[in-house]
């Protein structure tokens, strides 16, 4: 008898940073950065994840490391597309059946990003393809009741984009995308530094100095990096200490373009819901949420309670398999998931 699996169902977090597997019956199974690296003398790539990952500012000149997603839709068509199925054969194996998968998008997503999306994940190997949108996702794998008659606000903030929406009744009332976030965050540090201490630094040591001391909200004590970089001005290898309060400045500009896509949603959405808003609060996810004092910034800026969910970069992952309940009654290729279950209640 032939002990290969049947069939899986799979939910995909397909994001500008990383990308997350969710299978049916055994939740996140695999979480790799989206990075490849490609040689390119024989325009083949040579690892896919956190082996190319590691490669970055690292590689000889035949070799390149590059994100085939930007923004949080796909750039390169190819690359993605032979990522994809990297990580579906580790995450699945081999099956008899190939896999329906459900995958996310931005809410502000264009219709033919859409069908590039789409077109990648069958391509990839899917049976069918499924979108939802990562703000609906977000706020599924938050715990939000979503068909409630009550108005939420998510705010996920991923890699490439910042997602805001009002979700009410299985809906998205007023929704806003906009490409700020995570890899903003990393730029923000890299043209703070040079200007301040004219030193370059490279896009891992940025992560790093964000995850380390990446604050939003003014500090209670003070926290110190030691970054290497180089000196533009001599060209040699220098070093400078790096603070916590610093970083106020160093994130302010886009810190203010997320801000300011929050108060427009707000006030693009009905008085009934902000209402419902000021008592269930903001919801913060992804993993730009984990800047220390964005959800306190959020909330002296707002007025309204803003805390961050729990496992905060998985929520969007969490969310797509908790679809994956729902496969049946969905549209494929749909990319209002919420639109799909009432139509198919009808």
């Amino acid at each position: 008898m032939c002990s290969l699996p049947f069939r899986k169902d799979i939910g995909i977090d397909l994001g500008t940073a990383s990308c997350l597997v969710y299978v049916k019956g055994k939740g996140i199974v695999l979480s790799e950065p989206s990075v490849v690296a490609v040689d390119l003398e024989t325009d083949e790539i040579i690892a896919i994840g956190r082996e190319a990952q590691m490669m970055i500012g690292r590689t000889p000149a035949n070799i390149i490391t590059v994100r085939p997603l930007r923004d949080g839709v796909i750039s390169q068509y190819d690359r993605t597309l032979e990522m994809l199925q990297h990580f579906l054969r580790r995450a699945c194996g081999p099956l008899l059946i190939p896999p329906r998968v459900v995958i996310c998008v931005p809410s502000g997503i264009t219709e033919v990003e859409e069908r590039a999306v789409e077109d990648a994940v069958r391509n990839a190997g899917a049976r069918a393809a499924y979108l939802i949108e990562e703000p609906v996702a977000a706020a599924i794998g938050a715990g939000i009741d979503i068909s409630a008659p009550s108005g939420n606000m998510i705010v996920d903030i991923g890699g490439g984009t910042t997602d805001i929406a009002v979700i009410s009744l299985d809906g998205v009332v007023v929704s806003e995308s906009i490409k700020v976030a995570g890899d903003k965050f990393d730029e923000a540090i890299i043209r703070y530094v040079r200007q301040k201490y004219n030193i370059l630094i490279g896009e891992r040591t940025a992560e790093s100095i964000k995850i380390r001391l990446g604050t939003v909200f003014k500090p209670t004590r003070l926290e110190q990096m030691d970054v290497k970089g180089r000196c533009l001005a001599q060209g040699l290898p220098k070093y400078v200490t790096l603070n916590n309060y610093e970083m106020l400045e160093a994130l302010l500009g886009p810190i203010t373009a997320i801000i300011d896509a929050i108060c427009q949603v707000i006030e693009r959405t009905p008085p009934e819901l902000v209402a419902d808003i000021i008592n269930n609060g903001i919801v913060m996810t992804g993993g730009g949420s984990l800047l220390r004092g964005f959800d306190k910034l959020i909330t002296d800026l707002t007025g309204i309670r803003t805390y961050v969910a729990k496992d905060a970069i998985s929520c969007v992952a969490i969310g797509t398999g908790k679809a994956l309940d729902h496969i049946n009654i969905l549209s494929e290729g749909s990319l209002n998931f919420t639109r799909s279950q009432k139509r198919n209640a009808r």
